[in-house]
């Protein structure tokens, strides 16, 4: 089995960002975006799908978290679809409702080379700490371009912000462990056109 991992480097005027990505890691998060609420949302994405990550970001703050947070989902997105490599033996579709307290959330993804996203924002504040929760929905955007997945994240039963947003990230992880998961029985990329 080949290493799945990744390290990108983005820098513009805007941000300066260096990510690293292990698909097969511990669910260890070294996280540094200068958003505290973002980097809480990235340590639960790599500890819950157990992947290792080291996100180093500097981006205009000044101005506010909207470049910082895209080009963050851009990166990460690039890793995933350059560690995921071939994705030859893959299960290709991953799913998880996710429960947190009062709050249920949806996300299902496959790993297509089709990029979409399909995002139920219901958010009733503006801000969760310093992020604001417009925002999600970029990162999750600009994620699925980046990697060019199908990605749909749904809230089932609405709650408190923080609890959405976190169990929008918890469930982007679960299902996407388990998209990246090999089973025995596929010996090619799962596929009728044999590739993807």
């Amino acid at each position: 089995m080949n290493k799945r991992t990744a390290t990108i480097s983005r820098k513009t005027k805007e941000t300066d960002i260096k990510c690293t990505l292990n698909l097969d890691g511990s669910g260890t998060g070294n996280i540094q975006t200068g958003i505290g609420f973002f980097d809480h949302m990235l340590e639960s994405f790599a500890r819950h799908g157990l992947f290792d990550l080291e996100m180093k970001v500097k981006g205009d703050l000044v101005v506010d978290c909207h470049h910082t947070i895209e080009d963050t989902g851009i990166v990460l997105g690039e890793a995933i679809k350059q560690a995921a490599g071939s994705k030859k033996g893959i299960r290709r579709f991953g799913s998880c409702i996710l429960p947190m307290d009062e709050t249920l959330v949806m996300c299902a993804l496959d790993l297509s080379n089709r990029p979409y996203l399909a995002f139920d924002d219901v958010f009733t504040t503006d801000r969760v700490g310093y992020m604001d929760t417009e925002m999600i929905r970029e990162f999750f955007y600009a994620i699925s371009y980046s990697a060019a997945m199908n990605l749909h994240v749904k809230v089932l039963t609405p709650g408190n912000n923080h609890h959405m947003a976190e169990a929008m990230f918890k469930a982007f992880a679960k299902a996407l462990d388990e998209a990246m998961c090999y089973d025995p029985r596929i010996t090619d990329v799962l596929s009728t056109k044999g590739s993807l």
